[in-house]
């Protein structure tokens, strides 16, 4: 694993649920790529899995990654939760089904691809990273408006 990668992730929802986008800013040896995208009716915890699951399967090898979220859901649910869902069958401890399952388990599974260290910062405090992922994510909410506009 010789790539080391920069990913930075946000998902974004007006109303929740509502139109959601997504985005993710990876930089690796200087090079910068943009992704984002939107759903006309999500929820903002579906939308920051989203931006971290589609930041990890864009790369095309196993790398070192370090991936930056202003998302607790996503930092606790990936380092505290996870291991347990997955003994319990996708069941939270009270016996419930774990919620947002199958983009967790999209998640675990492109985790697996990589070496991942994992950093939380505070969303909307200038970190520009995280400053640069919101942007993408409300792109991808702008988009998500638009197509639920026009019916597509």
């Amino acid at each position: 694993m010789s790539d080391k990668v920069e990913i930075y992730t946000d998902g974004a929802c007006k109303g929740n649920p509502g139109p959601g986008g997504w985005g993710a800013l990876l930089v690796c040896q200087g090079v910068e790529r943009e992704l984002w995208g939107g759903e006309a009716e999500t929820t903002n915890n579906r939308m920051e899995l989203t931006a971290a699951i589609r930041a990890l399967a864009e790369l095309k090898r196993p790398c070192e990654v370090h991936l930056t979220t202003d998302s607790e859901y996503v930092m606790r649910g990936i380092l505290e939760w996870l291991p347990n869902w997955k003994k319990r069958g996708w069941k939270t401890a009270a016996r419930q089904p774990v919620k947002n399952a199958d983009l967790w388990q999209q998640l675990d599974e492109q985790v697996g691809r990589h070496r991942v260290t994992w950093g939380w910062v505070r969303g909307h405090t200038g970190h520009p990273g995280n400053e640069r992922a919101d942007l993408l994510a409300n792109r991808g909410v702008a988009a998500a408006r638009a197509q639920k506009k026009h019916g597509v």
